[in-house]
C-alpha cells in the first residue's frame, strides 16, 4: 500500500443517496459487522462497503483479472457466487475518486489487450509482431522481410531466425530451442494444499484452457481463475471447476485424484 494510500480517509456512503439499496448485513467481501458503518447492495445481492468493494477489485487487477467477480459465498455453502459485476457497478458502489478511475480503466485496458493479442519483439527489427497461429512456432516479420526483400521467418520460441522446416509447434531447429514453459512444469517442485486435505500436486500447472503458467499459493480451495482467459479449473484435477466440482467440493480431494505432470502445452483456441 502506498504512503498516498494510507492517507485517503476511509469511503462512506452517503445515507441521503436514494439511488443505492443499503442493508443490515456483514460485509460479505470482509465480513466485518460493524452497525456504525452503511453497506449496500450489489447487483448479486452481496453486501459491501466501498472501501472493501475498492481493495477487493483492485487486488483483482493487481492479479491480472479485469473482470470483477463476487468473492462472497452463497448461503449456507462454500460455493462463491461468482457472479460477474460490470465496471459501471463497480465505479458507482466502490466511490471510486478520479485517480482510482484513471488506474483502473488504463489497468483493463492493457490487461483486455493482452488477452486478445499475443506480442513479441522480432530479434531482427525490434518491431512488435503478432503471432496469429498459435500452433506454429515459426512467425514471418513484415518488416524485415520487406527490407530484405525476402521471406524472414524467426522462432516464437527461442527468438532466433527460423530454422528447419515450417509449420512446426515444438520447436525449430536451431541448438537449445526448447519450451522453457514446458520444461519448468515438469520440474517444478511440488506443493501442498492445506485447505484441501494437505493434498500433493505440482506447484505449478498450466491453464488447461490457454496455457498460461499459474502457482498456486497454497490458501484458499484447489480452483484457480486464469488471469488471462478467466477461465476457473482445478489445480490438482486440472477439470473446469464446474466439471471437478460435480463429484467433489472445493475442499476436498477430487474423484479422479491429482492429475500427472503435463508433457504438453494446451493451446488456447479463441472465438
Amino acid at each position: 500500500m502506498t504512503t498516498q494510500q494510507q492517507q485517503e480517509p476511509e469511503k462512506r456512503y452517503d445515507p441521503r443517496d436514494s439511488t443505492l439499496k443499503f442493508v443490515n448485513r456483514r460485509d460479505e467481501i470482509t465480513l466485518d459487522d460493524d452497525p456504525e458503518i452503511l453497506r449496500a447492495e450489489m447487483s448479486c445481492g452481496h453486501a459491501v462497503t466501498p472501501q472493501s468493494l475498492t481493495a477487493w477489485c483492485r487486488s483483482l487487477l493487481d492479479q491480472g483479472q479485469y473482470k470483477f467477480m463476487c468473492p462472497a459465498l452463497k448461503d449456507e455453502t462454500i460455493e462463491k457466487c461468482g457472479k460477474e459485476w460490470s465496471y459501471q457497478e463497480v465505479r458507482k458502489l466502490a466511490l471510486l475518486t478520479d485517480s482510482e478511475q484513471r488506474y483502473f480503466e488504463e489497468t483493463m485496458a492493457a490487461l483486455a489487450a493482452a488477452e486478445f493479442c499475443e506480442f513479441k519483439s522480432c530479434p531482427g527489427c525490434q518491431s512488435s509482431v503478432e503471432r496469429e497461429d498459435l500452433t506454429n512456432l515459426s512467425v514471418r516479420c513484415t518488416v524485415c522481410t520487406a527490407e530484405m526483400g525476402q521471406i524472414y521467418e524467426f522462432c516464437w520460441q527461442c527468438l532466433r531466425q527460423w530454422k528447419g522446416p515450417a509449420p512446426r509447434s515444438d520447436r525449430c531447429n536451431n541448438d537449445g530451442c526448447t519450451n522453457k514453459d514446458l520444461d519448468l512444469l515438469q520440474k517444478c517442485p511440488m506443493t501442498i494444499l492445506p485447505a484441501v486435505q494437505n493434498v500433493q500436486c505440482p506447484s505449478i500447472r498450466a491453464c488447461p484452457t490457454c496455457g498460461l503458467l499459474i502457482e498456486h499459493d497454497k490458501s484458499g480451495c484447489k480452483n484457480i481463475i486464469c488471469s488471462r482467459c478467466q477461465k476457473e479449473f482445478c489445480f490438482v484435477c486440472l477439470k473446469l471447476t464446474p466439471e471437478c466440482l460435480k463429484t467433489s467440493s472445493h475442499f476436498t480431494p477430487c474423484s479422479d485424484g491429482v492429475a500427472p505432470r503435463q508433457t504438453s502445452m494446451p493451446t488456447w483456441k479463441r472465438s
